[in-house]
């Protein structure tokens, strides 16, 4: 397996199967991470019966909902652990991700770079989107480049493609954010290590089905932790471990 696909859900029964099939009918050696937050709906059940059917989907369940950022860093960590893929992607389960645009991400991060399927890049996009969020969305990504001093125009997407070596020198376990704010967040420790980021074009479409999982508090968190992540010495890049 050249690729690992780590893919947080929570209520995405309708989602994981279809997607399930266009990741694994890419032309990339690629294996499929579900991180399943006890969802209600049987998201993890389903998880498992696809686990079943095939050898290249695997499935870690968490006792209850704890946040996107949560779930990325116990996913990473378990990944790390328990695979030896020298890729791990990261990504949204209800399309809003095109499937198609993965190969774009794998080719940056095989040249050493973390690959970012960018909205606000030439080529870039979003679809059946109002003009508040747009607005929002545009002015949080400048805000948070600003503050953070990262040259990368979508800070904030959540579809990404990591060399293995840069993960293992993130110190996943020490990322404070719970929410939407640990991306930026994990941007900023591979900024800090000297690791290059490379973005792709894509079009964010919203989700297909179910509802957003985005919550004022998730907001305010994004919001004020740039200012934690910019003055926080806690992460000292000399000190992160090597990879291995």
């Amino acid at each position: 397996m050249e690729v690992l696909v780590v893919i947080p859900t929570y209520n995405e029964a309708n989602n994981i199967r279809p997607l399930s099939e266009a990741l694994l009918g890419l032309e990339l050696d690629l294996g499929i991470l579900f991180v399943d937050d006890n969802s209600p709906d049987g998201t993890g059940r389903i998880a498992d019966s696809l686990a079943r059917e095939n050898s290249r989907i695997h499935v870690l369940h968490r006792p209850g909902k704890q946040g996107l950022g949560t779930a990325y860093r116990e996913g990473f960590a378990y990944a790390l652990a328990n695979f030896d893929a020298p890729l791990m992607a990261q990504m949204d389960a209800d399309f809003s991700h095109p499937p198609e645009a993965l190969p774009a991400l794998v080719a940056s991060a095989r040249k050493g770079a973390v690959g970012i399927g960018s909205r606000y890049v030439r080529g870039g996009g979003v679809k059946n989107w109002g003009l508040g969020r747009r607005f929002l969305s545009k002015g949080a990504n400048i805000y948070v480049s600003t503050v953070l001093g990262l040259p990368v125009r979508d800070l904030t997407g959540a579809y990404k493609c990591w060399p293995r070596q840069v993960l293992e020198r993130l110190q996943l376990a020490s990322i404070g954010a719970q929410g939407f704010a640990a991306l930026p967040e994990m941007a900023f420790r591979a900024h800090r290590l000297g690791f290059r980021h490379e973005e792709s074009p894509i079009i964010f479409e919203d989700r297909r089905v179910g509802q957003s999982k985005l919550s004022g508090s998730i907001a305010v968190e994004a919001f004020l932790n740039v200012w934690r992540v910019r003055f926080n010495k806690s992460f000292d890049p000399s000190e992160a471990p090597s990879a291995k």
